[in-house]
């Protein structure tokens, strides 16, 4: 019930959040900045107000506060660690966000200023949870309800590129009106379930209630015609939580089935971008990343999202197959 609540509120305080905010990013012209390399119709979506993540990341924020106040009182401390990690890279997104909208360009951070910022907060994240004995590096192998042993320096590095790569996976599939949040909402929905069924992850579980009412209450203004987006300041937190919470839970491989649509989107820019070089000028997809191509094949946004979260869906629910066995043990 907790839990619920928890989405409830967040979902709330984020929509309330959201009311403020945007005047506010109208009146410091924080808007979205198109490239010009992207599809031709979305130039229409310039000067949308971005950094609009700010509003669930409030929500999230304050929600966790109130809901896990009895268990923080009582030494529990997951939930914030994983509230912290998540914000530092939304601070980090925030830093690329004001400089694209002090530039007026699509640029903001250069790529190697972000992987050594986003490598130190994993490295960071890592060493904490180790500290506080809630990592293991015996991997925990879905559907198998097995272990692969690692030595902790394998698996810190094996860790540490594994949280930069889902929270540049999330960044990657921001690219349409609604596609992040809702894609997320399912992942957040499963964090929240096994939190709520596997005792002493309670907290775990309030967060990601928190963060599913959070994006709900995003979408309010994100569902296309978008209002406002949510910027890397709101999809480098998103990555990071995703991220933070697989670590938390000590099932990081259960990242391949959650974060199905991220990997795909990732995959695709990347088979894009090495077809392209390797045969000096062809193309395996239309447009990367994968979003990009299925617009460009006449796929409406609102289908996008519908079928892209449908499929987030069915993974997730993959996914919880996959770990029920180690939760009801």
């Amino acid at each position: 019930m907790k839990i619920i609540l928890a989405c409830v509120v967040s979902l709330l305080i984020t929509a309330a959040a959201g009311k403020l905010l945007i005047p506010v990013l109208v009146r410091m012209k924080a808007g979205q900045s198109i490239k010009e390399i992207g599809p031709t119709w979305h130039i229409s979506k310039q000067g949308t107000p971005t950094m609009g993540g700010l509003m669930f990341i409030i929500g999230i924020g304050i929600t966790i506060l109130i809901f896990g106040w009895k268990d923080m009182l009582a030494g529990d401390f997951t939930h914030l660690y994983v509230y912290a990690f998540a914000l530092v890279f939304g601070a980090i997104g925030y830093l690329d966000d004001y400089q694209k909208v002090k530039k007026h360009e699509n640029t903001g951070l250069s790529a190697m200023q972000k992987f050594l910022l986003q490598l130190a907060a994993a490295v960071a994240f890592l060493s904490l949870l180790r500290f506080e004995g809630r990592l293991s590096p015996n991997l925990y192998v879905p559907f198998f309800q097995s272990h692969l042993m690692m030595s902790w320096v394998v698996y810190m590095i094996f860790a540490a590129f594994v949280i930069v790569g889902t929270v540049n996976a999330v960044n990657i599939t921001d690219g349409i009106d609604g596609l992040a949040a809702s894609v997320t909402s399912p992942v957040a929905l499963f964090f929240a379930v096994i939190g709520g069924i596997w005792v002493g992850y309670s907290q775990l579980g309030v967060f990601s209630g928190a963060m599913l009412g959070g994006l709900l209450g995003f979408l309010i203004y994100n569902h296309h015609p978008a209002k406002v987006f949510m910027g890397d300041t709101g999809s480098l937190f998103l990555g990071g939580a995703v991220a933070a919470l697989a670590f938390a839970f000590n099932m990081p491989l259960v990242l391949l089935l959650v974060g199905f649509v991220y990997i795909c989107e990732t995959l695709s820019d990347i088979l894009q971008v090495g077809y392209f070089k390797l045969t000096h000028g062809k193309r395996i997809f239309k447009m990367a990343p994968l979003h990009h191509h299925f617009e460009m094949c006449g796929w409406s946004e609102g289908k996008l999202v519908t079928v892209f979260t449908t499929v987030s869906a069915l993974f997730c629910l993959l996914a919880y197959w996959g770990v029920a066995g180690r939760f009801t043990a």
